[in-house]
């Protein structure tokens, strides 16, 4: 499937008049479409919840508007937590899935009634001594080592993942949880991540749901829901073909059905925690190219770096480019597109087969609406930069300001010499 910006170029240029670029860009009527079609994909399990995965996209504009369908939060950290809170997300519309987990991130969760789900055995002891008791809702992550495959091949190496319990601890924190007061029990697990096929998420299924009804008979847990996780993906590349969750969902039905429904666990709900999915192709990040080098290679210097977008430059990972105005131009230049980061790695894209770019086109970098933004940092003074909102009518709403200086010198504010730093104008 062809990549095409979800705005035209003249609404792109209208929104930089308003907020100037770089700035991330989200599709609402996308977003909705979207949540809807997951939604009904798994609407014949009564108990089924999207848990959004915060972390993908930490926006209280953007939980609002999945909040409108139901969805719950999946928060793994302090911050993460008081987001869903302000958002009027409480209780067991969060799943709280952390590791390596400090004390106060399990004392908040507890405060908000967020179910917690337990990355170790060894903190079955640390989250009782913490917040007093264990509560009477749990869930566990499973790890079961090894490759995980499916027919498409090897997906991913659970083995090496730091998360999750082994099979036999997962038994054995059952037995302890259950001594310790538990009654409702959930599954986690996520085994692989981003895969562009309708196959593992029925697979994955299949594993939890026979794992879930050896548990109950073994351990006389009762397991009340299970939870998918992450993991569906989106096609990064042009030409990719998409998941299809209407597949994806019957799939899993097929498998309920078949394993769980004979067990006597027809009641056990379904969670998934999806980020990616939701949000990733309904963001852009939008940029101005404001300088051509040509030396070596032929690069387009644009006004972004990976303080916008990381991906590209800590995994290497592919984002499509389109030069707004010229889709449908012959991409017969190459070019490196590069920010201005002083680290080579700093490269949107590499030997990309691109229309001609000038100084003033606006590059529009595809599929950010999840892991963009909120994996940003500040090295080399570089300021995050804003968040816009494309409503359904066509308007633009900041739903994010980009930072400015006052905001990179905000922790110095608490040493005398330095703390003008912090109340300075943007421009000195």
């Amino acid at each position: 499937m062809e990549k095409r910006p979800f705005a035209t170029k003249d609404q792109l240029e209208a929104i930089a008049e308003q907020f100037p670029t770089p700035f991330h860009l989200y599709d609402e009527a996308g977003i909705r479409r979207n949540m809807e079609a997951l939604r009904d994909a798994f609407s014949w399990n009564e108990g089924y919840k999207e848990y959004f995965a915060v972390k993908a996209t930490p926006n209280p504009f953007l939980i609002k508007i999945l909040q409108e369908y139901g969805c719950g939060c999946d928060c793994s950290s302090y911050t993460e937590l008081m987001l869903s809170d302000a958002c009027g997300v409480r209780g067991h519309d969060i799943m709280f899935s952390s590791n390596e987990t400090p004390a106060a991130d399990y004392v908040l969760a507890d405060k908000l009634g967020a179910i917690i789900n337990l990355d170790d055995i060894t903190h079955i002891d640390f989250l009782e001594q913490t917040i007093g008791s264990i509560p009477e809702t749990i869930s566990c992550r499973y790890n079961p080592g090894g490759l995980f495959e499916i027919s498409n091949g090897i997906m991913d190496n659970p083995g090496d993942a730091k998360y999750g319990m082994t099979t036999e601890q997962l038994y054995e924190a059952f037995r302890i949880l259950k001594q310790k007061g538990a009654k409702h029990f959930g599954i986690h697990a996520f085994l692989c991540s981003n895969t562009v096929t309708n196959d593992y998420y029925p697979k994955l299924a299949e594993v939890l749901f026979k794992l879930a009804v050896d548990l109950q008979r073994e351990t006389g847990a009762h397991i009340s829901f299970i939870n998918l996780s992450g993991g569906i993906g989106i096609p990064y590349e042009s030409g990719q073909e998409p998941n299809d969750i209407r597949v994806i969902g019957e799939g899993v039905r097929r498998v309920y059905e078949d394993v769980l429904v004979p067990a006597g666990m027809g009641d056990v709900a379904l969670y998934t925690e999806l980020g990616r999915f939701m949000l990733g192709p309904y963001g852009c990040l939008v940029t101005r190219a404001i300088h051509e080098k040509h030396t070596h290679k032929d690069y387009v210097g644009v006004d972004a770096c990976a303080v916008n977008l990381m991906r590209p430059a800590i995994y290497g990972a592919y984002h499509h480019i389109t030069v707004a105005g010229k889709e449908d131009v012959p991409c017969d230049h190459v070019y490196d597109v590069v920010g201005g980061l002083c680290e080579n790695s700093d490269k949107f894209a590499v030997d990309r087969a691109l229309p001609e770019v000038v100084p003033g086109d606006l590059l529009v970098i595809h599929d950010t609406g999840a892991h963009g933004h909120s994996m940003g940092y500040n090295y080399n003074g570089k300021l995050r930069s804003a968040e816009v909102l494309l409503r359904e009518d066509g308007s633009a709403q900041l739903i994010r300001r980009a930072e400015t200086p006052a905001d990179y010198f905000a922790t110095l504010d608490c040493f005398d010499d330095y703390s003008y730093l912090a109340h300075k104008p943007e421009r000195i």
